[in-house]
């Protein structure tokens, strides 16, 4: 299918170019912030100026909980620094670390942030190192001058900074607005791009209007109703919509793969319900027609059928007639024959059988097998004669009008037959009960072998043909 370029895209390329990159822009930043969330443990780890920029769009803040924490921890590393680790300034300084530890666990600032998890791992990694059971008495044991001393004061900090400091950073404080939901300060980096966005659907829409006048603004407005997307400040992913448009109106973006797969799938979906409304209608209104009669009226009458076009200006039910009754004179008697001839012979011998001399001859030697004999010839005589009479009638003149004369009165005789209410019932039935079974097979073989066989032979054509 041709790739349509609208009337912008065509007219001002570059500027749609630019819009088109402005869109890609804006949708990135509006993942980034989607997923800033999710994502920000791993721009503190490996890009930290990123979250120093972005928090406060966030309304992120330090943990004051948390925060207060570490800065105990950078005292005592003070303290140790200055009297050493066995100093009671500095055993002062570990009892508060203590104290400070066992709120940690009964508060759990981290839930507030979603980082249970985190403070899970926390606990789990002192339990290991301190060898304790319970996180309480890991926290204590770890804060302890014995221990430190034991493990060794620079091994734990190294310990310390490397496996629990980044844990600890992780947990953060959201504010919250006057209407008590998350801070988010977004809207103020979006709010230029819907500025530009809005322009733009403004003079598409006006260009729109002057090329159709007819028109509403509202219908105007619809023939670009993907671009209302980029002004909603909710549902902003569904921006990926017009982006991806513009980007392949603009040619920065190839979708025609997707787009010819899409139509592909619909075209194949569309085809085979089509197809199977199609094919129920007709079934359906042949059944109507023999529920009504309209059948049997149409075919013994053929005068009565209602205008409609002809072809060939050919009654094709009689010739259909003639053409049958010359098929099984020429073509089909000659090779039943033999089948005949015995059925023939059968009658007669029944018939000779019956007769009140007939057992007598059965005694008489040489008669017995004489019989048999004359009435296989005679069966066989009966078959001939008839045969070229029938031939001989349909090349002559006034055979062929006696057999015409034939043809009306046995189509008399069966429509009067036909017309009786038990027959026309029974028939009526049976034609009735055939379609439906043509009509239950008819779509179970579109559901089985589908339209997919269909569109690739027309694919197959295509290249054919482009070739």
């Amino acid at each position: 299918m041709p790739k349509l370029k609208p009337y912008f895209e065509r007219r001002y390329p570059w500027r749609e170019r630019g819009i088109a990159i402005l869109a890609l822009i804006n949708l990135i930043l509006v993942i980034f912030d989607l997923t800033y969330l999710y994502s920000r443990d791993f721009y503190l780890q490996t890009i930290p100026s990123v979250t120093r920029l972005y928090d406060p769009v966030k309304g992120i803040q330090p943990h004051p909980e948390t925060e207060s924490y570490l800065a105990q921890v950078a005292a005592l590393e003070t303290q140790v620094a200055l009297t050493g680790l066995q100093s009671p300034q500095t055993a002062r300084e570990l009892a508060r670390m203590r104290v400070l530890s066992q709120t940690l666990i009964e508060d759990n600032p981290f839930a507030a942030a979603y980082k249970s998890s985190q403070f899970e791992t926390i606990k789990q990694r002192l339990r290991v190192r301190t060898g304790e059971t319970f996180a309480r008495d890991a926290f204590a044991r770890f804060w302890s001058q014995s221990y430190l001393t034991q493990a060794g004061w620079q091994q734990e900090m190294e310990f310390w900074h490397t496996r629990i400091y980044p844990l600890m950073r992780t947990n953060y404080y959201r504010s919250v607005n006057r209407l008590d939901t998350p801070t988010n300060h977004f809207w103020l980096l979006d709010l230029p791009f819907v500025v530009i966005f809005a322009l733009d659907l403004l003079a598409r829409v006006t260009t729109i209007r002057r090329r159709y006048p007819y028109l509403s603004w509202l219908e105007a407005t619809l023939r670009r109703w993907y671009d209302v997307f980029l002004l909603l400040p909710f549902w902003r992913l569904l921006r990926i919509l017009p982006v991806s448009v513009r980007l392949y109106h603009t040619g920065l973006l190839n979708l025609d793969p997707l787009r010819a797969e899409a139509q592909r799938d619909f075209a194949i979906s569309f085809a085979a319900e089509l197809t199977e409304m199609a094919g129920i209608q007709i079934v359906e209104q042949m059944q109507n027609s023999i529920r009504n009669g309209d059948v049997l009226r149409w075919l013994l009458h053929p005068e009565l059928r209602k205008p409609y076009v002809q072809v060939n200006n050919v009654n094709e039910v009689s010739a259909i007639a003639s053409r049958l009754f010359r098929i099984g004179v020429y073509d089909v008697l000659p090779k039943v024959q033999p089948d005949i001839e015995n059925l023939i012979h059968h009658s007669l011998a029944s018939t000779l059988h019956q007769l009140p001399g007939n057992r007598i001859i059965q005694y008489i030697p040489g008669l017995r097998h004489a019989g048999k004999n004359q009435t296989r010839k005679l069966a066989r005589a009966i078959f001939s004669m008839t045969y070229n009479n029938l031939t001989n009638s349909m090349q002559d003149p006034v055979g062929a009008e006696l057999t015409a004369r034939l043809g009306r009165n046995l189509r008399d005789a069966l429509e009067n037959e036909l017309q009786k209410k038990h027959n026309m019932q029974e028939i009526q039935s049976l034609l009735i009960d055939m379609l439906e079974e043509i009509k239950i097979n008819y779509v179970k073989g579109i559901t089985e072998a589908g339209s997919e066989q269909l569109l690739e032979k027309a694919e197959q054509l295509h290249k054919r043909i482009r070739r």
